[in-house]
């Protein structure tokens, strides 16, 4: 067991500095079937143990159950803490198993004054627009989320999935500490575009699955039949059936990395884009997510790995061959804007 605390890098020009690996949150009570409280709370407490300051949620996480789950976890270490949170997709009352998009101006106030209550915190640290309101300017949405900064409720803003075009847009009415995209050996899609944009504006990446959602961990070998029914993932393209079979042919030389440098694939695999930072000039602060405290200290490890030029090579063509689409309904990707 490490006890190797992880270095750190600042959010944005002038946002706080976090530990270079942060954590993911959502699984704790939604989307990956069943958890463990007392587990889960295990985890929060031996990632701050080494040094990951950054946690990640939403109130679209189990309707605001995240938030709440996390909440005694934020009071206790509020000074130590970086809470991140998002707003965008609104549950109707009327089914929630739906998600509605919203960028409006009426919903992002109710909604910011709804995470504070169940966050318990007087501001939130990072304050992200989960997901893009193409019927909304985002010059807008931004407007009003700068007037939560002025207000105090919030310290530093970011964005999620938006392309280029859009970070720019939204970096001119307001900084932008930090852009959170999907980035990992199976989705690459926004180095086009996106990276080069962020890196040009001083915004950190936030990778979110950089381990594809367990998949590049060999944790699951095919979601319809490994996970429970309530496993969102068992609802995305490339984790079942042919496109499965397909892709996990395509971690043979992950696994192979993994055993030669006596890693995990998942380590090889986190490793990989913990240095995009200095392949790309950006800094970058990826958020696997984990619900055990095992995990986390092996997650942790992986941000001292260093790939040679030639593990690199060898892990650089997977992208392009993975089978599926990242969701269902790719309206959820900034990749169809772009």
């Amino acid at each position: 067991m490490t006890d190797s605390r992880i270095p750190t890098v600042r959010l944005g020009a002038d946002g706080p500095e976090v530990g270079v690996q942060g954590l993911g949150c959502m699984g704790m009570s939604f989307a990956y079937g069943p958890s463990d409280a007392a587990e889960s709370r295990a985890a929060l407490e031996r990632a701050l143990e080494l040094g990951v300051t950054l946690y990640d949620t939403a109130d679209a996480y189990g309707a605001g159950e995240n938030e709440r789950f996390l909440s005694p976890f934020f009071r206790a270490h509020r000074d130590e803490v970086v809470i991140a949170t998002k707003f965008a997709l609104s549950i109707p009352a009327d089914d929630p198993t739906r998600r509605v998009v919203r960028n409006d101006a009426p919903y992002i106030r109710e909604a910011v004054e709804a995470s504070l209550k169940r966050l318990d915190v007087d501001v939130i640290d990072l304050y992200y627009m989960h997901r893009r309101d193409v019927d909304v300017p985002i010059e807008d949405t931004v407007g009003v989320m700068a007037e939560l900064v002025r207000e105090g409720k919030v310290k530093q803003l970011g964005l999620s999935e938006v392309t280029a075009a859009e970070l720019r847009a939204a970096h001119a009415v307001h900084p932008i500490a930090a852009l959170q995209s999907e980035w990992s050996l199976f989705s690459r899609d926004i180095e086009a575009r996106v990276v080069p944009a962020a890196a040009e504006l001083g915004v950190t990446l936030v990778p979110y699955s950089p381990l594809g959602r367990g998949f590049l961990t060999g944790s699951f070998a095919d979601a319809a039949q490994d996970l429970t029914a309530d496993d969102f993932r068992r609802t995305q393209p490339r984790f079942t059936g042919e496109n499965a079979a397909a892709n996990g042919a395509l971690l043979e030389p992950v696994r192979a990395l993994a055993e030669a440098r006596d890693a995990t694939p998942g380590q090889i695999a986190l490793a990989w884009v913990h240095q995009q930072s200095e392949i790309h000039g950006l800094p970058l602060v990826p958020i696997p997510g984990t619900r055990k405290a095992t995990r986390v200290e092996e997650n942790t490890a992986a941000a001292a790995i260093r790939l040679t030029p030639e593990e690199l090579a060898v892990l650089d063509p997977i992208a392009a061959q993975v089978a599926g689409d990242r969701y269902a309904d790719m309206r959820f990707a900034s990749a169809g804007r772009e």
